[in-house]
């Protein structure tokens, strides 16, 4: 299907057949893998169009064009993993320029940017929600890149993405932002005056807790042809076979989104509801800070959840020791659902004081809410509750 007649599409119908034609050789519905290094040429340096699987890969160019498809993007790039575009990314600009970032970002970007990558990039931590501080950042600093998540990981907070990139644009500023938790189903950085945005595929692209992946779509061609070139030279491409998977998982992306949505709300009332429960964040319920905001530039509002629960390290390691429906383990976006705990897993590389400074603390807990019937999992939350009660 070509670019434009693809463009008329909703989302449900891209996620299936963007990058999803017949194979031409055997009319197979599926697209085969290509799980080959090399690709004969007819003549040195004649060839059709791949040359070599780091560089190009036919079962990864579907998944490209998928991707690019689902983030109105002329430009996809698929790598192994999305430390693997957070990096290349950053190598895409001069040593020396100045990286602003958001303060509360998943934490293995702040370990990359702080203890990897701090030596070449200048990096400025602000609150990005704050409109008024990002522009005096950008005057002051004139940074390369603005870094953001919307919402964060793991507070949940929403930036302005259209405010903010309007900003940043008149600073010569481009705009980055990591759309992991909404997935192009719910989100579309690009089309809200982004430059660039990147996935964890990992999460809820791929959605079954399988491949390890992450891509780069954009319209900047000037950055799509560094960052290519960056990849093709350190080698972080995804394989084949992971690219394979992740077109099948994202065929049921589009479905898995809203069920992830309709249980979160659920979920998230409940936990507002409880006594044992401080605050709850979730951009769908009205008490969130920036639940407005939310509603502009979102279609919906995702299937993670942050709450506090009341008491510290001790109660929370015995409710998340309670629960059985929810998996005790790190990331997110699968159809399964998990819990975590942020100061000790994920986001354990960050100092603790910077922790708590941006409001990380002991008795957060993190949910990514699955597909299965949502009465099963308030069930299971409710046994965890009464156990540390």
């Amino acid at each position: 299907m070509k670019r434009k007649e693809l463009e008329s599409l909703k989302l449900a119908t891209k996620v299936i057949h963007a990058g999803g034609e017949p194979d031409k050789e055997t009319g197979a519905i599926m697209p085969p893998i290509f799980q080959t290094s090399t690709f004969v040429q007819s003549s040195p340096g004649k060839h059709k169009g791949y040359e070599y699987t780091r560089s190009h890969n036919p079962t990864r160019t579907r998944l490209e064009e998928n991707l690019a498809a689902l983030e109105g993007a002329k430009y996809a790039l698929a790598m192994s993993s999305g430390m693997s575009v957070a990096t290349l990314v950053l190598k895409s600009f001069e040593e020396g320029s100045t990286i602003v970032c958001g303060d509360d970002v998943y934490g293995g970007t702040y370990r990359l940017f702080t203890t990897i990558l701090n030596k070449a990039y200048n990096f400025i931590f602000i609150d990005t929600t704050d409109t008024k501080l990002v522009e005096a950042t950008l005057k002051e600093h004139k940074p390369a890149l603005l870094w953001l998540e919307a919402p964060t990981n793991p507070l949940l907070k929403i930036t302005d993405i259209s405010k903010t990139a309007k900003i940043a644009k008149k600073y010569k500023t481009l705009t980055m932002v990591d759309n992991t938790f909404m997935s192009p189903i719910f989100q579309n950085p690009l089309a809200l005056g982004a430059d660039l945005v990147m996935h964890s595929m990992t999460k809820y692209i791929n959605g079954h807790s399988d491949v390890v992946g992450g891509c780069l779509m954009t319209n900047n061609k000037k950055v799509y042809e560094k960052v290519w070139y960056l990849q093709n030279s350190i080698g972080p491409s995804q394989s084949p076979f992971d690219s394979w998977l992740v077109l099948r998982g994202i065929k049921t992306l589009a479905i898995r989104m809203k069920e992830h949505e309709r249980n979160a709300i659920k979920i998230a009332k409940y936990l507002e509801s409880h006594k044992q429960v401080d605050s709850v964040v979730y951009p769908g319920l009205k008490s969130h800070p920036q639940h407005k905001i939310a509603k502009k530039q979102m279609h919906g509002f995702g299937g993670m959840i942050t709450f506090f629960l009341k008491g510290g390290v001790k109660e929370s390691k015995k409710f998340l020791s309670s629960v059985k429906l929810f998996a005790l383990a790190e990331s997110l976006g699968g159809v399964e659902s998990l819990i975590e705990h942020p100061a000790i897993m994920t986001h354990a590389s960050i100092p603790k004081k910077v922790r708590e400074k941006i409001g990380i603390h002991d008795n957060l807990i993190r949910l990514s809410v699955g597909i299965e019937d949502v009465d099963d999992l308030i069930s299971d939350l409710d046994k965890a509750f009464k156990a540390v009660k």
